[in-house]
């Protein structure tokens, strides 16, 4: 008998709209996925605003939607909403649960995935190197702002073989948010590698919001019917592994080969070697069967064991950015955007003023992809100018962003019309140490709680 999960979010600030379609559907596990690494940071700030904050804000208006059939027995609910702050998310459930009138419903709570009381220890013999630069722990430039783990499926596994109808995790691995409902629904061995490389990588094509039906798709994407009703996936999954992607029925959008590789490859480094927390798992060894009326069959998924450490993110204060966009029309818009962004450039150093980083776009010729994208033979007949910079205080960005705005009468002929976001209001900036853990040493700190709502 196979079980029936969907994605319902891909992001903080997702539609909660996305969860209508997929109880419809019939879905029995509805796993929301919130978390990104710029999502972090910003539930970082959010926390050091208010301390009963660091969990993302639109996890009450999923459970509003949600509820009523949470209650009702027919889905359970699991997310990493909890972001920083699991505990204070779960307590909001259980007062949207309250507000709505719902009780009986129990909510269980991950949490050991921050790292912060355990840093020393983990430290300790050359511990928490940059993973990418190999740099050693003792350079971090500190103070920690959070350190939180990836952990994997099991201690959702634990929520839900205790009963859980709700767990909310902090940073779990995206895939594992649905590698654990089959693992718990088909009764799967932790060593049983190929059927765990199969849910996760049933969990990567539905962890995306609507990619896998249709969204975001870089081939055909003008096919995709009602774009603007796009649904979100669902996945049909049997004990033995063997998967169909599919859609609810009475929404647009497609499901086909083509917009599941899409998904398939969308943030994966090794496809031969997928690191997860629960399984190293091989998507090229998965066979793809387009069995029309948006079903994609999924068989042949193989795994390796999994490693002996979690990826972790450590955060750090990194300075404060300044942003501002202006547009340059026809003629020589291009030659304007980049004469603005040199004589702004000094203008700012004349000032005295310290920039540690620049960072100049020009939006119509070549901006996104830089020098990988060609330059169009046609002169632009607009260009955006963006200029951001990055400063030691916010008073520096703030005024650096004002030597700007004299340009809007003192540059280029005919050149800059309309500034916006001169810089005035600066933004902190977070920087990002991603390292290694060992799982015994975190896993020792993992506890599972559920709490019923009365």
């Amino acid at each position: 008998m196979g079980v029936r999960i969907g994605g319902g979010q891909g992001f903080y600030g997702d539609t909660p709209r996305s969860v209508a379609g997929l109880l419809d559907a019939g879905v029995e596990y509805l796993c929301l996925e919130a978390l990104a690494e710029l999502t972090l940071a910003i539930l970082q700030k959010d926390r050091q605003r208010d301390e009963a904050r660091g969990f993302t804000r639109d996890l009450p208006a999923y459970l509003h939607a949600a509820l009523p059939a949470v209650a009702a027995g027919r889905v359970k609910v699991i997310t990493n909403a909890g972001g920083i702050n699991p505990t204070a998310a779960a307590r909001a459930a259980i007062d949207t649960a309250r507000e709505l009138g719902v009780s009986g419903v129990r909510v269980a709570t991950v949490v050991g995935d921050d790292l912060v009381p355990h840093l020393d220890a983990l430290a300790a013999d050359g511990g928490l190197a940059h993973l990418d630069t190999g740099a050693s722990y003792a350079s971090f430039p500190g103070p920690v702002l959070f350190a939180a783990a990836y952990l994997g499926a099991r201690p959702i596994v634990e929520a839900l073989d205790a009963g859980a109808d709700i767990v909310i995790t902090g940073r779990v691995a995206d895939a594992a948010l649905f590698l654990a409902p089959l693992v718990h629904t088909h009764g799967w061995a932790w060593d049983d590698w190929d059927r765990l490389a199969a849910g996760t990588l049933v969990g990567h094509l539905l962890e995306c919001s609507g990619q896998s039906a249709g969204g975001n798709l870089s081939t055909d994407w003008a096919s995709v019917p009602h774009p603007w009703d796009l649904p979100y996936p669902v996945a049909d999954v049997e004990a033995d592994g063997t998967a169909r992607i599919t859609k609810p029925d009475s929404l647009g959008g497609k499901v086909t080969f083509d917009t599941v590789r899409h998904q398939l490859l969308y943030e994966v480094h090794d496809p031969a070697a997928y690191l997860s927390p629960d399984v190293v798992a091989d998507f090229t060894s998965a066979t793809f069967d387009d069995e029309g009326h948006d079903r994609v069959r999924i068989t042949g998924v193989r795994g390796q064991p999994a490693t002996s450490t979690y990826k972790a993110l450590l955060a750090h204060h990194a300075g404060w950015a300044g942003e501002a966009r202006v547009a340059f029309s026809w003629p020589d818009a291009a030659e304007k955007a980049t004469a603005t962004a040199a004589i702004f450039a000094e203008r700012v150093r004349s000032a005295g003023l310290a920039v540690d980083e620049w960072r100049f776009e020009r939006f119509g010729v070549a901006p996104l992809g830089g020098p990988t994208v060609p330059t169009p033979h046609d002169e632009a007949p607009e260009v955006l100018l963006r200029a951001a910079w990055r400063c030691a205080d916010a008073r520096t960005a703030a005024l650096v962003g004002r030597e700007l705005v004299p340009l809007t009468l003192s540059g280029p002929a005919a050149g800059m019309t309309g500034v916006g976001r001169g810089g005035s209001s600066p933004s902190e900036l977070v920087g990002l140490w991603p390292t290694l853990v060992d799982k015994a040493a975190v896993d020792a700190h993992v506890r599972v709680s559920v709490e019923e709502v009365p």
